[in-house]
């Protein structure tokens, strides 16, 4: 089953998350390669949070868990749910 992860936008300053976005770009590249990640992205240009797609609730702990936005806070609540998706394979 897929599993969606919505991100909510915290206080932390634009250029601190532009500071950290090659590493966190660098990490959705990997899982992207694996086929881990089918869709991620910004809400209005990162104002309003951000959503991943991942093949499956494992893919996205494991993401979640070296995700540098994550670590280092720059994100101000992280929603998980698994997604029964009846139009994508």
């Amino acid at each position: 089953m897929k599993t969606v992860v919505f991100y909510e936008s915290s206080t932390a300053s634009m250029e601190t998350i532009m500071a950290t976005y090659p590493r966190h770009k660098a990490l959705v590249d990997v899982f992207t390669a694996k086929g881990d990640i089918l869709g991620i992205g910004p809400f209005d240009g990162g104002r309003n949070g951000s959503m991943g797609i991942f093949r499956s609730r494992e893919a996205a702990d494991a993401f979640l868990k070296q995700d540098p936005f994550i670590l280092e806070g720059l994100v101000g609540k992280v929603t998980i749910k698994e997604w029964g998706d009846t139009l994508l394979t």
